[in-house]
């Protein structure tokens, strides 16, 4: 059978909105699955094969490698940014870090885990990063902060995670790179993008995690 291959997939099964007692929330409307973003197609048995996010081996913030086997079944949020960024990446690292607060007072940290990319590897050494974690209250038991090679971290941006980051002259800082959050599931699916710089988005995500917890206990 041949292929069929699509650039951004929908499903749209529906189902109701939970209060906390299991019943639909008043006046709330029904909403669709999350998607799957990137090319999908199908197998020779007809099966669905979702994109996935290609494998990576990164060094984070301990000189420790990270790799994409840190995060298989684990749901994830990534981003890219560097520490000396003067425009938006003080913002994003503030939502990240109010997130991780979030998913800590939910009991989900661990369960979620973050990753967050320097696009300024010649600065950005382990030790740089690690500093930069630890004044953003990081807990480096489930954020990685991580380097490696421009070659790597751009293409991870661009071919992986399909956002901007580059080196730019003319650029604040002297690099262009995405200010969206990444939400990844348990099979390295890309699930959804989030403005990183802003509250009412990243509760958006935080509610999507939960929705894919949920989800993956029903089929379980």
């Amino acid at each position: 059978m041949k292929s069929l291959l699509l650039t951004f997939v929908v499903f749209t099964v529906m189902s109701c909105a939970k209060g906390p007692s299991g019943d639909p929330k008043p006046n709330e409307p029904m909403r669709a699955t999350l998607p799957y973003v990137g090319e999908k197609e199908l197998d020779e048995k007809g099966d669905t094969l979702y994109y996935q996010v290609p494998s990576f081996s990164f060094i984070n913030q301990d000189s420790t490698e990270i790799s994409h086997k840190n995060y298989f079944g684990h749901i994830y949020v990534t981003d890219f940014f560097f520490t000396t960024c003067p425009t938006i990446c003080p913002i994003m690292s503030s939502q990240m870090s109010r997130l991780q607060g979030l998913l800590q007072q939910e009991g989900l940290l661990g369960e979620v885990l973050l990753l967050s990319h320097t696009v300024d590897p010649a600065k950005d050494s382990p030790q740089a990063l690690k500093a930069y974690a630890n004044t953003i209250g990081a807990d480096l038991r489930y954020w990685n902060f991580v380097t490696g090679s421009e070659e790597e971290l751009y293409y991870q941006a661009k071919n992986g995670y399909m956002i901007n980051a580059l080196p730019a002259d003319t650029a604040p800082g002297g690099f262009i790179h995405s200010d969206n959050f990444v939400l990844v599931d348990r099979e390295r699916h890309i699930r959804g993008y989030y403005d990183g710089t802003s509250t009412k988005d990243v509760d958006r995500l935080f509610s999507d995690i939960k929705y894919l917890i949920d989800a993956s206990k029903r089929v379980n």
